[in-house]
């Protein structure tokens, strides 16, 4: 069986979980992966077949969403020539991450697909959502990487077609310890903005993992680390806290630790405002921003006990056969698309 991967590279989850998922896929057949996107800080180590710009989200030094960036990075006429040249008519499978220029050419040149990953999960109204939804973050929740079928990944199995985190090898197997430091990742502050609200807390030591320095560097409390994935698992599983964003990847390995968790979603980022509702239902602690308040909340946050208990209910193998399974029974139950002949 030929396999299309496509992984959304606009954000470190996205390859992060694709490096877990591809030993399991290549159990099935071969697998050509597609990155899209430019702004991830992690490396993806395995053969990249097709690359493209994508469509990026990028931030402000504040935590927001930057919306004049994100469109005039935007350019139609490339994405419409990649969408035709991307040979999706040439594979038995098509594995979608929230990805929109495969969704485009499946749908252009009418090939089925799965959309497979964590904003799959929100075709479900089930998953936990603010009382004020977002009109356009619903929307482009629904119908960025339209697919012929969705699996969603989540925090909990909040419906029929939604499992649980793909959570990493080497934090399945870790033993967690207290080092006694916090871990902070929050990719959408710049250091300067975080180092104002984490140095008046002479109390604790911060590992923050930083885009913008190229080694560690270290200030009173704070020690400023560049992304490394190896580095970054061993902060996490040796920290007494971590600070983060209210994507999905990390907190649900946070989770998985018994780490204390704290997160901040992106503004202007409806997934993560309905992240941290799902959180927040579970128990973390959220907040919106960092301001003048931070130092108060830390201190209650980490000074509470931590009552939360996570465990996944599925592996990464029983994902990938749950995710096989529900494509071999698409094509039996929707013979109009046009499916190739399958290796099962």
């Amino acid at each position: 069986m030929k396999i299309f991967y496509a992984v959304q590279a606009t954000g470190n989850g996205h390859i992060s979980r694709a490096m877990e998922i591809l030993p399991h896929l290549k159990q099935y057949g071969q697998v050509d992966l597609f990155l899209s996107g430019a702004n991830s800080t992690l490396q993806i180590d395995a053969p990249v077949k097709y690359r493209s710009k994508g469509v990026c989200f990028f931030y402000n030094s504040s935590g927001s969403l930057h919306y004049w960036q994100t469109v005039k990075k935007f350019a139609p006429a490339r994405v419409l020539r990649e969408v035709i040249d991307l040979p999706v008519q040439n594979y038995d499978l098509v594995i979608n991450d929230f990805e929109c220029i495969t969704s485009l050419a499946c749908s252009f040149k009418k090939i089925p697909s799965v959309n497979f990953g964590h904003q799959a999960s929100f075709q479900s109204d089930k998953i936990p959502r603010p009382k004020n939804k977002s009109i356009i973050g619903e929307f482009v929740l629904h119908n960025y990487a339209k697919a012929s079928q969705y699996i969603g990944l989540h925090f909990k199995s909040y419906d029929d077609f939604i499992l649980s985190p793909v959570i990493k090898k080497n934090i399945l197997s870790a033993e967690p310890h207290n080092s006694g430091h916090i871990t902070v990742y929050l990719p959408s502050f710049n250091d300067h903005v975080i180092s104002k609200y984490l140095s008046p807390i002479k109390d604790f030591q911060f590992e923050v993992f930083s885009k913008e320095v190229k080694q560690p560097v270290k200030e009173n409390n704070i020690l400023f680390v560049p992304v490394d994935k190896n580095k970054f698992n061993e902060s996490l599983i040796g920290c007494h806290g971590i600070i983060t964003n209210s994507g999905f990847e990390t907190p649900a390995e946070a989770l998985y630790l018994r780490k204390k968790l704290l997160v901040i979603p992106i503004k202007g980022q409806y997934e993560q405002v309905c992240n941290a509702v799902a959180l927040e239902e579970m128990g973390v602690k959220r907040i919106n921003s960092l301001d003048e308040n931070f130092a108060a909340i830390f201190s209650n946050w980490i000074n509470n006990e931590n009552k939360i208990n996570f465990t996944p209910d599925h592996s990464t193998e029983e994902i990938i056969s749950f995710l096989m399974q529900r494509c071999k029974l698409q094509k039996e139950f929707a013979p109009e698309m046009q499916y190739p002949e399958l290796a099962w």
